[in-house]
């Protein structure tokens, strides 16, 4: 196969089943040294055991493969660090991280608890963070290194009920946007996954003939494409039911209005032509929106 990960070792979190197992297997399978990691817990972050992260640490041994299993909480940081250190100390380096794991506490926004919302982004973005924060100095020190996130339609489109869970996934994109920009000196290339595929957190959110064509299978493509020495950085991709689209933050030309006491009614009255996205941009960095709009300002003025 062209994408092998022979040699390298991989961390996935939230592998005990779903899209995590299948990323877990994935990697196995093409070469990669697997860290499985899960807490075992239900869907909604209550406590569970490690038997089904050790079940796919089983399966991948069972075909030939080198795993380990681990039960840390990513909300932990110190349970984190062990866990990486536990790749470090059984094989020398960390090259793949996959963020995955994550939990669920839908209700929409008038009735959901502040504690609710809360933990989500604790699971979702700190978690996220703390397993990136982990692996980071290893990673620098190797001078190689390959992030994946796991964004979501949620976040970036929004969803009824989900506002938590969107808060954090979108966040996530921002974490990769500047990870990206500070890794890459370092070879280290950050993206976001963003998938649609079903698994407990779909159970009874869509119908039975939609679900069966979301098999989390069918997403793992983009992951290894994400994970792999040729990755890009700084990108995201969607994937589902075997289709694949690439999400981007963009920004449009846009018009210079000045500072005139009138300027929020001129916007108001021109506000498609802001809206416009005929000549959008990516932006490499967020300085360049603040260049792009000095630019039509300085011109303005010649």
């Amino acid at each position: 196969m062209g994408i092998d990960f022979k040699g390298r070792v991989a961390i996935v979190t939230g592998a005990g089943g779903g899209l995590g197992r299948e990323h877990a297997l994935a990697l196995a399978a093409r070469g990669a040294k697997v860290l499985v990691n899960d807490l075992g817990g239900g869907v909604h972050g209550e406590s569970g055991s490690i038997s089904p992260a050790q079940a796919v640490v089983d399966e991948i041994r069972a075909a030939g493969g080198e795993a380990l299993v681990n039960g840390a909480s990513v909300a932990d940081f110190v349970a984190v660090q062990a866990m990486v250190q536990q790749a470090i100390d059984a094989w020398g380096r960390v090259d793949v991280l996959v963020n995955n794991a994550g939990i669920l506490r839908d209700k929409s926004f008038a009735k959901m608890e502040l504690a609710d919302f809360c933990l989500v982004l604790e699971v979702h973005l700190m978690g996220a963070v703390h397993c990136s924060k982990a692996v980071w100095p290893h990673m620098l020190a190797q001078e190689y290194g390959r992030i994946v996130m796991t964004t979501s339609s949620t976040g970036l489109y929004g969803n009824f009920g989900q506002s938590n869970y969107g808060a954090a996934k979108l966040a996530l994109v921002g974490l990769m946007q500047t990870l990206g920009l500070e890794g890459d000196k370092h070879n280290i290339r950050v993206n976001a996954l963003a998938p649609t595929a079903h698994t407990r957190m779909t159970e009874g959110l869509l119908p039975d003939a939609v679900l069966a064509a979301l098999e989390p299978a069918a997403v793992v493509p983009a992951m290894l494409v994400l994970a792999h020495e040729d990755a890009p950085t700084r990108t995201i991709l969607c994937a589902g039911a075997g289709s694949f689209e690439a999400a981007q933050i963009t920004l449009t030309q846009g018009i210079y209005l000045g500072a005139g006491a009138d300027v929020a009614e001129q916007l108001a009255a021109r506000l498609a032509e802001v809206t416009d996205a005929s000549a959008a941009q990516v932006p490499h960095s967020g300085s360049e929106q603040g260049t792009t709009e000095l630019q039509k300002a300085l011109a303005a003025h010649r």
